[in-house]
């Protein structure tokens, strides 16, 4: 642990301060020893005056010239009661009020309004929260004032839960709570669609995963682009025959259609031709429904019949249990269910391998026609009943149980879930002809909707899940913008509808 030695008493370095005319000493001729450097200690230096300061390999920093006041890490080094004389009145200002607020607050909402004599105060127009102690020096809100302090014994009438919402809380705050989402009340385009059939057991619109609209007028079936807003007619079935329902494959270009004489096509619209017909019904096919390459037909002959587009028979599997016109039919998300609802009150949920019913409720006083399964919930079957009924009803498919009901006080025709957000839309008849947005399960009205002057019976929602289309017996076909955009989306619905404004044209 020694250090470096005085260089006079050195044995192996000459003397710097020898006089200069000094014979040098001739070599001896025994053997020198050695010469031994000690090694200093990293720790240790050496009290010579010719010594270097040796450092350590520990890095201590040096915060003196640091300014914790500039990030509120510590207080100033003066006290607000005696400013430095180089701090302005506006900076103190300043720190006075970004520190207070906080403090008001946080003290507000944990110790109650009245706690050490302090009560919070209220945004002046130069933005800033004063206290009403008047003073700074004295109120707790300043940047020395402690946050936390020991209090007396609270009475246990008086304590609040630490985040309960109250008027205090509301007066500190900088914005209140965020209040209901805004739905436009009016419809930004208008399509005029001549002979679109008022008949409440159809289904004649429906929209694509491609963005394409496809709208049966009569005996032909009308493909709307909405990103270009092209028009372009699919087919005619001629003047002995009229399309009673359409329906989109989930992925791909393919469309069913249903006609009165109880056909089924399948066409393929990029190419605007058919593919196949399937001529497997009695009756008039009113509603459709697929499941990847699985098409399911619900008829007024009262059966449902499974289509397998692959196969070459029409059909690979029938379903019986309606005893009237099948006039909903929607399978679930996952695949796996298939619900139907009839002419005769009575909403059925089948699987993909039975042949009967495997739910059956009867609830409803009127006719099933708006079904809607729930992108969010497993097994969450929503439902409404016609003129006699009025009601929405909620079914867990998964426990064979009813969940509720609401009376909507006018015909339920169509209903469907938002994907983005938990809420549906349903559009209804008489005696309102309203669309209605709710939110689930509070099923509380965020917005109704009024335009068409005869029943809404037709509804389908856009690939993004923003926008819907509703169509009546009035021949016009309406877009509204009802849904938010889901949070990973940035793109707006209404550049790929073609205007954000309000336009009206004609779909043929």
């Amino acid at each position: 642990m020694a250090a470096s030695s005085s260089p006079s008493s050195s044995p192996s370095l000459e003397n710097p301060n020898s006089n200069s005319n000094s014979k040098p000493t001739p070599p001896s001729l025994s053997p020198r020893p050695p010469l031994h450097f000690p090694t200093p200690s990293p720790r240790v230096q050496s009290i010579s005056p010719y010594s270097r300061t040796i450092y350590s390999d520990r890095f201590i920093p040096s915060r003196i010239g640091s300014n914790f006041a500039l990030f509120n890490l510590a207080p100033s080094p003066t006290t607000p009661s005696t400013p430095s004389s180089s701090s302005t009145p506006s900076e103190t200002a300043k720190d006075d009020s970004g520190s207070g607020a906080y403090s008001a607050l946080l003290r507000s909402v944990m110790f109650g309004q009245d706690s050490s004599g302090f009560s919070p105060g209220t945004p002046e127009r130069d933005g800033r929260v004063l206290s009403s102690a008047g003073s700074s020096s004295s109120s707790p809100g300043t940047p020395s004032g402690n946050i936390f302090r020991f209090k007396a014994e609270i009475p246990r009438s008086t304590r609040r839960a630490l985040f309960e919402e109250d008027s205090s809380f509301q007066s500190v705050s900088p914005s209140s709570a965020k209040g209901p989402r805004k739905v436009s009340r009016s419809p930004f385009k208008v399509l005029d669609a001549p002979a679109l059939q008022d008949d409440f057991y159809l289904n004649l619109v429906d929209w694509s995963s491609h963005n394409v609209l496809a709208v049966g007028l009569g005996n032909c079936v009308y493909l709307w682009n909405a990103c270009s807003s092209k028009v372009t007619k699919l087919c005619d079935l001629g003047v002995d025959d009229t399309v009673c329902s359409v329906g989109w494959a989930q992925r791909g270009t393919y469309l069913a259609v249903g006609t009165n004489l109880g056909k089924v096509q399948i066409w393929d619209a990029s190419r605007c031709k058919r593919v196949r017909t399937m001529e497997s019904h009695r009756l008039r096919v009113g509603a459709l429904a697929w499941s990847s390459s699985l098409l399911s037909s619900g008829s007024r002959d009262k059966s449902i019949l499974h289509h397998d587009i692959r196969a070459q028979d029409d059909y690979i599997s029938k379903l019986t249990g309606h005893k009237s016109e099948v006039c909903g039919l929607k399978w679930s998300y996952d695949n796996r269910e298939l619900a139907s609802g009839g002419n005769d009150n009575r909403l059925l949920v089948w699987n993909g391998h039975s042949t009967s019913p495997v739910l059956k409720y009867s609830e409803h006083t009127a006719a099933v026609k708006a079904i809607a399964w729930s992108p969010h919930v497993h097994g969450l079957l929503a439902s409404g009943g016609g003129t006699a009924d009025r009601c929405i009803r909620f079914w867990n498919t998964s426990t064979d149980s009813v969940l509720s009901s609401v009376d909507t006080a006018s015909q339920v025709c169509n209903l469907v879930w938002s994907k983005n957000v938990n809420e549906l839309v349903s559009t209804h008849g008489y005696s309102q002809n309203q669309i209605i947005v709710w939110r689930y399960p509070t099923m509380s009205k965020l917005a109704t909707l009024t335009g068409h002057t005869y029943r809404v019976l037709y509804l389908a929602i856009s690939p993004d899940g923003q926008t819907i289309v509703t169509g009546a017996g009035d021949e016009t076909l309406r877009f509204w913008n009802v849904f938010p955009s889901p949070k990973s989306q940035v793109t707006d619905s209404l550049n790929n509808i073609g205007g954000t404004s309000y336009v009206r044209s004609y779909i043929r």
